[in-house]
């Protein structure tokens, strides 16, 4: 009985780990190392490594501030910005993860009183 018991567990705790095993973002790469950042899914971004998901936050906030001509960052406000970003993520898998930035950015520019211009 206590061998059931044993096996059991094992099993268990082996479907809990791949349940959350992480992704290498350069699975989501062409075959030319090129990632489409206007397709990636929030799934994808929440099943990658920490790194990836600091990296892609990184060249996320390039483009977004280079489209916006801006040259300087916050970077505590970029650190809440990721996270919100990776929670939303979680929460909406397959969502584009450039649609969730746009949530994310529009609630934390209103919870700022910052007001865009038309």
């Amino acid at each position: 009985m206590y061998r059931s018991l044993i096996v059991a567990a094992v099993f268990c705790c082996s479907m809990l780990s791949s349940a959350s095993a992480q992704t290498d973002l350069s699975a989501y790469a062409d075959q030319d190392g090129y990632l489409d950042v206007q397709k990636l899914t929030c799934g994808q971004l929440a099943g990658t490594f920490q790194q990836d998901a600091d990296l892609l936050a990184t060249w996320y906030s390039g483009w977004y501030n280079g489209l916006a001509r801006k040259s300087k960052m916050n970077i505590k406000r970029a650190k809440e910005a990721e996270h919100e970003v990776i929670v939303y993520c979680k929460s909406n898998p397959d969502q584009r993860i450039i649609e969730a930035i746009a949530v994310v950015f529009k609630d934390m520019r209103a919870k700022l009183g910052i007001k865009m211009k038309p």
